[in-house]
């Protein structure tokens, strides 16, 4: 093997966000145990596209023995992503629905007993993985991107965030960072979207959902009205932003 060019990881600096998963568009890294890892030297090309994504400084460039960068391995190992990804969303139930709620306008804004709260979903599928890109809810939508854990910790989940709403949700840590990236982009450059919400943990990790989200709108070259919604894991709102102001609130 020869001497070449290879990123190198320190698990110890790492905190899992997948920023660097996204970036690497040969698919070289992945989210494992918590952890960004190296998949195998012949996805790396050396040329370092991940490192200015870490924002814990994790990632470095070192010279040492490695097996040569191949190409070929990585069109194979991008191609076999996509296929797994094919044969999810061919799931019967992954067919686009509008969910019809009108006989819930009256009680949107009323607060009530957990219990007796009317679902506010207005669109399935909602998992990312799933949702067709071009489904015909998403014209002149509002969209909600949520982390799949901030239903679970906010409990008015439905009336404060889903109202009005169409709804998708994923988590980039446990999903193919590169795949979500790719399938926002498609969502947001084909469909005439009216806003984005996105309502991610307070954990480091789930930032890397915005952190896709932004990548996804620059390469769809759209300027969407954005908002930046943290949710803390006692179920507390812990900052809102818009983005196109920059105005916390």
């Amino acid at each position: 093997m020869a001497v070449r060019d290879v990123v190198s990881i320190d698990e110890e600096k790492c905190d899992g966000c997948g920023q660097c998963a996204t970036a690497c568009a040969e698919g070289a890294i992945e989210i494992i145990d918590g952890k960004a890892r190296l998949v195998s030297d012949v996805y790396c090309d050396g040329l370092g596209a991940c490192l200015g994504e870490c924002p814990q400084g994790a990632i470095t460039i070192e010279k040492r023995e490695a097996a040569d960068f191949d190409e070929e391995a990585v069109k194979e190992r991008l191609a076999g992503a996509a296929a797994v990804t094919e044969a999810a969303t061919s799931c019967p139930g992954s067919a686009s629905r509008t969910i019809e709620r009108c006989e819930l306008v009256d009680m949107k804004g009323e607060p009530g007993e957990a219990a007796g709260a009317p679902s506010l979903l207005g669109n399935w599928p909602v998992q990312l993985k799933l949702v067709p890109a071009h489904a015909p809810y998403f014209e002149g939508a509002d969209l909600l991107i949520a982390a799949d854990c901030v239903p679970f910790a906010y409990a008015d989940f439905h009336r404060r965030f889903l109202a009005d709403k169409v709804l998708m949700i994923g988590c980039p840590k446990l999903d193919s960072a590169e795949f979500y990236r790719k399938k926002l982009e498609e969502i947001f450059a084909g469909n005439d979207l009216k806003s984005i919400e996105v309502v991610y943990m307070e954990v480091p990790c789930c930032f890397g959902l915005v952190h896709l989200v932004h990548e996804s709108l620059k390469a769809a070259g759209k300027d969407i009205p954005l908002k930046l919604t943290k949710v803390g894991i006692k179920g507390d709102v812990l900052e809102t932003v818009d983005v196109k102001t920059g105005v916390g609130a």
